[in-house]
């Protein structure tokens, strides 16, 4: 199984270039789904993975003048030793339940799933303040909210590897008064570093399949650079309401891998971003149409 591994690298590296986010989302529950991978070997192969491409990615886009390099740096100061605390916690659990560990680890992940989904309805929809294109000047204020966030996000990614493009993409739109494609290099920036640390980690637990790893990145490099070109191009909303509803559909059904539930929730949520896609364009029609014409 060599091409199927480098066509899933090439789809998760166009989105990840294009938007900064799925690839823990998309990438470990293919490889838990799709391949059969273990939860704790899928989610260490992906965050190693994730390491290479995210930092050709994070230099594309540095290339392209759409990163914040110190808001970056200041995350990666609480981010990188809490993504080691949440790989020793994976590891942790492998020991402490056996041969449970599985439906434990994918519990773990399912949830974190769930609240992507939820972030990503959010990012989707959720119209922030921006700035223009300019330098964006740090004050302590935004330091210290960069050190905490990437202490929360750190762990997360360190133990479930969702979360890199999730959960910091969601919250630097909100905390900091950056434009979307900023929003997206910044993000990638910061995840390859942070990746690196949790990724040697997870290889050092064992936790990595370095065949599966070497075919994701033929298809994931060139992926994430074309993705990366696309950046300031492509709306992204489309792609994060899609997103939404796959990542609240996987997560639903490593919560309750048994059960009927997770569909009846997972429909809910497909149902809840039709809506809120719908409203979106009728609020974005509203405003069109409340602009004074020109002839």
């Amino acid at each position: 199984m060599t091409w199927q591994f480098v066509l899933a690298g090439l789809a998760v590296g166009v989105l990840v270039g294009m938007t900064g986010m799925g690839g823990g989302s998309l990438m470990t529950p293919m490889l838990v789904f799709i391949f059969g991978f273990n939860p704790a070997t899928a989610i260490g192969t992906d965050i190693l993975h994730g390491a290479v491409f995210k930092s050709v990615g994070g230099i594309r886009h540095h290339q392209l003048g759409t990163t914040q390099a110190k808001l970056s740096g200041w995350m990666f100061l609480g981010s990188a030793p809490a993504s080691l605390a949440g790989v020793a916690t994976a590891t942790w659990l492998k020991h402490r339940y056996g041969d449970s560990v599985q439906s434990t680890e994918g519990m773990v992940l399912g949830a974190a799933l769930l609240v992507g989904g939820v972030g990503m309805l959010l990012k989707s929809v959720v119209r922030v303040r921006e700035v223009a294109d300019g330098p964006f000047v740090m004050r302590t204020r935004d330091r210290v909210a960069a050190v905490v966030i990437g202490l929360v996000g750190g762990y997360i990614v360190g133990l479930t590897s969702v979360g890199s493009g999730v959960f910091f993409g969601l919250t630097l739109l909100i905390v900091f008064p950056l434009r979307v494609h900023k929003v997206v290099g910044t993000d990638i920036l910061h995840a390859a570093g942070l990746l690196w640390v949790a990724g040697f980690g997870h290889l050092v637990a064992g936790n990595v399949d370095t065949h599966a790893l070497a075919w994701l990145l033929i298809g994931s490099i060139p992926g994430v650079l074309l993705g990366s070109q696309w950046t300031v191009r492509v709306g992204d909303r489309p792609l994060r309401l899609l997103l939404a509803a796959v990542l609240f559909a996987s997560g639903a059904k490593l919560v309750a891998p048994n059960g009927n539930g997770w569909l009846v929730a997972a429909g809910s949520f497909v149902a809840l971003v039709v809506a809120a896609g719908w409203a979106v364009r009728m609020r974005d029609s509203a405003r069109l149409a409340s602009l004074p014409r020109i002839d």
